[in-house]
């Protein structure tokens, strides 16, 4: 089992930057994908990106493909989020989650989530 939680949100003008972390607790981080998620308000939670257990591949939402960048670090337990080129329609709450494969980006096959962060881009 893996207990997530995310920091790095805030308020950013668009074009702006922000880079969301999430660390995870437990000896078994390095067994999962990790998943960044979205949801903004009134809407279903979406896709971002994923990354696999080893960190060597990787899928993009189309919608921030090229603008955001999923890692991870296993020996320190964390997975981060850089967004670049930010725009109104990326305002959302984040959420780190953990699952069995990167390739999955249904929000149902993730197992392990955090508590969310807020992430607010002005125009």
């Amino acid at each position: 089992q893996v207990q997530l939680v995310e920091s790095g949100g805030g308020l950013v003008q668009a074009g702006g930057s922000l880079r969301l972390s999430c660390a995870a607790s437990g000896r078994t981080f390095s067994s999962y994908a990790m998943g960044w998620f979205r949801q903004a308000p009134g809407k279903e939670r979406e896709f971002v990106a994923t990354i696999s257990r080893s960190g060597g591949s990787t899928v993009y939402a189309d919608s921030v493909k090229g603008r955001f960048t999923i890692s991870r670090d296993n020996a320190k337990n964390m997975v981060y989020l850089q967004m670049n080129s930010l725009k109104p329609e990326d305002t959302a709450v984040y959420y780190c989650a953990g699952g069995r494969d990167y390739y999955y980006t249904a929000p149902h096959e993730y197992n392990y989530w955090g508590q969310g962060t807020q992430v607010t881009v002005s125009s």
